[in-house]
């Protein structure tokens, strides 16, 4: 069985899409779509911008979007998948490349997540944390004694964990993970705490624009990162989009459950290997790939 699987934020890179948009006509219509629906040129910020600019929350989101949906769509019939996946962000990626949402629909609910992402982190000092080395459980155990705001938000793979929170909080807690053995604790330059109880004001804000899209079942089952189980009803599939922001990714738990349902091969689709870099590591005789 053929999983896709897509990126989320941190995936980006100057001139993602642009050969893409010069040798494809679908592609460049889609693209130049996108640049009418968001009230300005994406695709300048994606072929010649910075990183700087593409490291806005506002923009990356749109953009790692756009390059991974744009991908699958121009595959035609070659994008026959039996299950779907997205890390974060890529959810919205994996339901649109499935089906589950007109591709209009699906960018302005990532540009509406992208803001209310960026207001709430703009209200909340806030950041994130990579533990490395250490079992799922102890990261838990020990987020759970930090004073403040401190929580694991992305099971990544076995060994790896990002945890989110209040800078003060993140801080303590990366030299506690140090002093318990951790092979490493490192700060990461985002934002804010994505996935952590911080971004309830963006959750509040993106539930109603979920509540408003025309969702219809995917062609195949989406592996969600809320609960990493395959879905096809709508209303569940809303449901957990909305829960996704304040709960943490359960990747390495959605790579299982797609293993012991069957899944003989993955291909990420969109910028960068981050995906298949976790899948590889962890699954070593399921063939990896990559479309970008």
């Amino acid at each position: 069985m053929k999983a896709y699987v897509f990126p989320g934020q941190g995936a980006q890179f100057v001139g993602m899409g642009k050969d893409l948009y010069a040798g494809n006509e679908q592609a460049k219509a889609l693209f130049e779509k996108a640049n009418e629906v968001l009230g300005f040129r994406i695709t300048d910020l994606m072929f010649d911008g910075t990183e700087e600019d593409l490291k806005q929350t506002r923009v990356t989101q749109p953009a790692v979007f756009l390059h991974s949906v744009v991908l699958a769509l121009t595959m035609g019939d070659d994008f026959q998948p039996d299950m779907v996946a997205g890390h974060s962000l890529g959810e919205f990626s994996a339901l649109v490349a499935a089906g589950a949402l007109p591709f209009e629909q699906g960018l302005k609910l990532v540009e509406a997540r992208a803001l209310a992402m960026q207001k709430a982190c703009e209200a909340a000092p806030s950041t994130m944390a990579a533990i490395i080395g250490m079992e799922d459980e102890k990261v838990e155990e020990i987020c759970a004694g930090i004073d403040g705001v401190c929580v694991a938000a992305n099971y990544n793979c076995p060994g790896q964990v990002v945890i989110s929170g209040e800078i003060d909080a993140i801080n303590a807690a990366c030299e506690a993970f140090k002093a318990a053995g951790a092979r490493r604790a490192l700060p990461l330059k985002v934002g804010g705490a994505f996935h952590s109880p911080l971004m309830e004001p963006a959750r509040a804000e993106l539930a109603a624009a979920i509540a408003a899209a025309d969702f219809a079942a995917p062609r195949c089952p989406i592996y969600q990162d809320v609960d990493a189980l395959p879905h096809t009803d709508p209303e569940e599939i809303k449901a957990n989009l909305v829960k996704q922001l304040t709960a943490p990714v359960r990747w390495s738990q959605i790579m299982a459950r797609m293993v012991a349902d069957g899944m003989t091969e993955a291909v990420e689709v969109g910028p960068g290997k981050v995906l298949q870099g976790l899948i590889g590591r962890t699954y070593r005789d399921i063939p990896v790939s990559g479309i970008q």
